[in-house]
């Protein structure tokens, strides 16, 4: 190094230009940048020495003018074009006389600047640089329009960002959709690293926490502030695939083969009840009652209990088939149904519509005066539903006794009698308070108590006695079905019992021996129910190992090989019993937000509520009933109660995010 010496060398990166001024020991320099800046520094630092000429430090600024107008890089693309084949190394020497034709301080360096940012066509190699083959350079030039195509997209969101955020209406593109989806998962799973999502969070100045990725995607308009993320955390799709969409597509316009087309019943002439909420949608069952006699008095008396027949419409095995095995269940939620088939199927073709003639799987039966089974038989039909009628009607219809209907009264007279005979079997009888909490598509939220109504235990025993008359109809013919049972409890006695409070508190009590059922391919005896034999079969339409029932009861009725062996179908309700519990769980978790989301809007209301349970007894911690409601709360209480006492409670604080809620006793004044 010489005093006049112009060289370049980086400061923490940064390329700079300076003038050497004087050694400073025995292995330093001092030199001064254009700034007049000095920096003491190695000469194993100096990155380029300008060749031939002694400079100032006022120079420096006139030289970088000069320089910067050769500094094109398309010139490297020319002599890397030349210089490939050969593979020849060069020098900046040696670019400044190929591109320039002569190697001047001022071109030579430019070319030294040309070479030394290059990324693309050429790599050093000591003091030259070696031309890349052309398949490196194909693939690095293919990697700087990948990441240029992506600082693209990156500006691109952050401009519909900034749109979204003033309420603008947005197109969100495919890229979009990706970082959205990014900031969804930091919600969802918040303790998977997400760099994406937390990117985004720090370049708009926001918290890289769940709460604030909610905030984001609820300001922009991505969510609703009730998303649902129970149903969002869980497995089960709120949409169809496209295959799927297809495939109804075309059972819309045609059905297979009707493999029952020959055995079918025409029972078109029987009038047929369904009933069922008035919201519901899929209809999947409806009664008969046939006079055997010609007497509507008469005590000669068949019950027909019809079921939709959606296998009807599908294939075991087919897309239908394994799109409803992966839901195992149609998922109602406050804000709706979803569907274990599409919608144009399961409440059209495959749902029992009044004044159409519908494929059904039929069960006729006969019973003893106790309620017990005398006969039965079960047939593939076709069938005419004659009213659809809700619980309110046929409630009505009972209390008035209308005499242009005596089979609903029939109806009703058998389901008490099937009542009382699975009591003296032993059944299980607990009447907690069940809710119905819908919300409007104005979010207007509505519960209700349902009330232990006759219409609702008509239809509860007439679906029951199905299951009996099917799961007796699979062991007498040692069938492989989603037979369902339940241990035997160890029900406290009688004694114990009584010390309870009659009513819920006794109830929630009971409730608390009961064991969970269990689904097997072989028979179990149902406790609860009072029942040897038990198979759900009454909602194929929105339960799939109903639909399985099917599939195996209408093959034998045919004689066919059943579609499932024992293997197959236990390994099939396996599968379906872990989707359905997850299911059943995003219900409840969804049913608990909207219940805790109603208190906190009406937090000025006053609840009574009934001492249900204790969680920790000793910290004064239990579980109130909202009795208005049928909500069962945590509450800690101020004072000593006793089980079955009253209270007043005010709501202090609800968090359905959370899953938070306070209460305050209230005190007359």
């Amino acid at each position: 190094m010489e005093k006049g010496k112009l060289i370049e060398f980086r400061l923490q990166g940064e390329r700079r230009l300076a003038v050497v001024d004087r050694p400073e020991g025995k292995k330093d320099w001092i030199v001064i940048d254009q700034g007049g800046q000095p920096h003491k520094l190695r000469p194993q630092r100096v990155e380029y020495e300008i060749k031939g000429e002694f400079y100032e430090t006022s120079d420096i600024q006139s030289f970088v003018k000069e320089v910067e107008l050769y500094l094109d890089p398309s010139g490297l693309e020319i002599a890397w074009e030349l210089l490939r084949e050969e593979g020849e190394k060069i020098t900046p020497d040696g670019l400044a006389q190929l591109l320039y034709s002569e190697a001047s301080p001022v071109l030579s360096y430019a070319a030294h600047r040309l070479l030394s940012d290059d990324k693309v066509y050429f790599k050093n190699k000591g003091d030259s640089y070696e031309p890349r083959s052309a398949s490196q350079v194909s693939e690095i030039l293919h990697q700087l329009e990948v990441e240029k195509q992506r600082e693209q997209e990156k500006q691109g969101f952050f401009s519909h960002v900034k749109e979204a955020l003033v309420e603008k209406s947005v197109q969100w593109s495919e890229s979009d959709r990706l970082r959205l989806e990014a900031l969804e998962k930091l919600v969802l799973i918040p303790e998977q690293k997400n760099n994406l999502a937390t990117e985004i969070l720090e370049f708009l100045d926001r918290d890289k926490t769940p709460d604030s990725a909610f905030e984001l995607l609820v300001e922009l308009g991505w969510w609703s502030r009730h998303e649902n993320l129970f149903l969002l955390r869980s497995s089960y799709p709120k949409t169809f695939p496209k295959k799927v969409i297809e495939v109804t597509q075309n059972r819309l316009c045609s059905t297979p083969a009707d493999l029952d087309e020959s055995n079918r019943l025409d029972l078109t002439h029987l009038k047929l009840y369904t009933i069922d909420d008035e919201s519901t949608e899929e209809i999947d069952d409806g009664l008969s009652v046939e006079y055997l006699d010609g007497n509507t008095k008469g005590e000669n008396v068949r019950l027909w209990i019809h079921i939709a027949d959606p296998t009807r419409m599908i294939i075991p095995g087919d897309e239908l088939d394994l799109e409803a095995r992966r839901r195992s269940t149609t998922l109602y939620l406050p804000t709706g149904m979803i569907s274990m088939f599409p919608t144009e199927l399961a409440t059209g073709p495959m749902s029992l519509i009044q004044g159409k003639i519908c494929p059904a799987l039929s069960f006729a039966v006969t019973l003893h005066e106790d309620g017990s089974i005398e006969d039965f038989t079960i047939h593939p039909s076709w069938i005419k539903p004659t009213y659809r009628l809700t619980y309110d009607d046929v409630d009505e219809m009972l209390q008035l006794g209308i005499t242009a209907e005596p089979e609903l009264m029939t109806l009703w007279d058998f389901a008490q009698k099937r009542h009382q005979w699975r009591r003296e079997q032993g059944s299980i009888n607990i009447k907690m308070p069940e809710t119905s909490i819908k919300v409007k598509s104005d979010e207007e939220i509505i519960i209700n108590l349902l009330d232990n109504a006759y219409s609702r235990q008509l239809v509860a025993e007439m679906m029951i006695l199905a299951g009996e008359v099917a799961g007796v109809y699979g062991r007498t013919h040692n069938l492989p079905l989603p037979f369902r049972g339940q241990p035997q409890p160890e029900l406290p006695s009688e004694e114990e019992l009584l010390q309870y409070p009659a009513g819920p508190v006794r109830y929630v009590h009971l409730r608390r021996c009961m064991p969970r059922s269990e689904m097997g391919i072989n028979p179990l005896r149902h406790a609860g129910l009072g029942l040897d034999h038990y198979i759900q079969v009454t909602s194929p339409i929105r339960r799939y190992t109903d639909l399985l029932a099917h599939f195996q009861i209408k093959a034998h009725l045919r004689g066919d090989t059943l579609p499932f062996s024992s293997d197959d179908l236990q390994n099939i309700i396996y599968s379906v019993a872990d989707s359905a519990y997850e299911a059943t769980l995003t219900e409840r978790q969804t049913n608990r937000y909207w219940s805790l989301e109603y208190l906190r809007r009406n937090m000025d209301q006053i609840w009574q509520g009934l001492v249900l349970r204790w969680l920790k007894e000793d910290d004064n911690l239990g579980i109130i009933l909202l009795e208005e409601l049928g909500l069962e709360l945590p509450h800690r209480f101020e004072r000593n109660v006793l089980l079955g006492d009253r209270l007043d409670v005010q709501v202090t604080r609800a968090d359905p995010y959370r899953d938070e809620i306070r209460f305050r006793e209230m005190f007359p004044s």
